[in-house]
């Protein structure tokens, strides 16, 4: 008798932790069929060789257009009718695409925007010191910084940054009914498609714009917009919050950043592994049988990478469930691996350094208003996170 593949847990028992199914699957079986709440059913990878493995294996798609391709939300097969992001496009169309618009992510562009990144940064803490307290993290600082950050790389006025934020936040709630979250695709694409047209008769300085000298395909550039802006500024939020809880939570580690201010890049990259708040980014589907770990994945069949496993997997990473910014781990698969690895990862990584840096020099008094208990986490959010962060100093 076949037993039936176990619904997969998708939301987080413990904030700081994956979901105990998950872990027991990494331990008994690393390479399982689950079914997904749309009704489909794919094999979950939860070892961290496993997944890079995978990733790095041309016979796994990235195009969410086939059938099989796993997806947690009915209406996230909606966006397979536009056309293809960055990270639903498959050779050779996705290398010619990525290398247009890596040159706007390298170091050294990132290095010229860090003057403008402190502004803001000092601008908002400013503003914060300036009002009441408890004060909110996320709406003080988390939240508009990135969004401030990507509207200026993209050419997005930041004026109409509630309008894209309220829809983001729809967007990514598993929780939103499927008309409401087709309705916000639509406004966010229709919203980009005008702004297109403005930067095709008066460009400017921007990413959007210096894209529209290398083509002229207008679903393209939507896309490419969609995902920049969403992804630019609800990844890189959400970790300033969990990240600031984290080390309010470890003040050894906060008195040694203080200390000593080069060890803030390797916190940024221990608490990227640690927490892992994209994890579901990196589905796939086979297009030839492949054989994995023992398993044979069929073509046509979906493959879900629960990275948050993965990071904590002891065969990559000693003492995993350990909070250690000494380890150095810049190995983990928080920004996914291979030909698809997060195009802004290096303004990420730098946004997260400053950020974390001036909060903590400029407000060293920082502590939670609230008991962490009380905190809201995003539970019901495909991007892991905090809707709230009461602080005061």
């Amino acid at each position: 008798m076949t037993t039936a593949p176990a619904p997969l847990t998708i939301t987080r028992s413990c904030p700081y932790a994956p979901p105990e199914q998950h872990v027991r699957l990494r331990e008994e079986a690393p390479i399982s069929r689950v079914s997904l709440p749309t009704g489909q059913t794919a094999w979950a990878l939860t070892k961290h060789e496993h997944i890079r493995t995978m990733l790095t294996d041309p016979r796994f798609s990235s195009d969410r257009r086939n059938p099989g391709f796993p997806l947690l939300l009915f209406s996230d097969r909606r966006l397979t009718t536009f056309r293809p992001s960055l990270i639903g496009m498959d050779p050779p169309a996705h290398g010619p695409a990525r290398r247009a618009v890596v040159g706007e992510f390298t170091v050294k562009r990132m290095a010229a925007l860090r003057p403008r990144i402190q502004q803001i940064v000092d601008e908002h803490i400013d503003a914060m010191l300036a009002g009441p307290r408890p004060a909110d993290l996320v709406q003080a600082l988390s939240l508009p910084v990135p969004s401030l950050v990507i509207c200026e790389l993209l050419g997005v006025p930041y004026a109409d940054h509630d309008f894209f934020q309220t829809r983001s936040t729809k967007l990514l709630r598993r929780t939103t009914a499927p008309e409401e979250r087709l309705a916000v695709i639509d406004e966010l694409r229709g919203y980009l498609d005008r702004l297109i047209s403005k930067k095709e008769e008066e460009p400017g300085e921007d990413l959007l714009s210096r894209q529209l000298e290398k083509t002229t395909d207008r679903e393209e550039l939507i896309s490419l917009g969609f995902l920049l802006l969403i992804a630019g500024h609800e990844t890189t939020a959400n970790m300033i919050s969990l990240g600031t809880l984290t080390l309010l939570e470890h003040p050894e580690t906060l008195a040694a950043l203080r200390e000593d201010p080069s060890k803030t890049l390797n916190a940024v990259e221990e608490l990227l592994r640690y927490f892992t708040i994209a994890e579901f980014a990196t589905s796939r589907v086979a297009v030839e049988d492949v054989e994995l770990g023992g398993v044979t994945i069929r073509a046509g069949e979906g493959v879900l990478a629960l990275g948050n496993t993965a990071n904590r997997d002891p065969e990559a990473f000693d003492d995993p469930e350990e909070f250690d910014i000494e380890r150095g781990a810049r190995h983990h698969i928080a920004f996914g691996f291979g030909a698809h690895q997060c195009l802004g990862q290096n303004l990420a990584r730098m946004e997260l350094q400053i950020v974390f840096d001036t909060l903590f020099r400029r407000v060293p008094g920082l502590r939670l208003a609230v008991d962490a208990g009380e905190l809201p986490f995003k539970d019901d959010a495909n991007i892991y996170g905090l809707y709230e962060l009461p602080v005061t100093w």
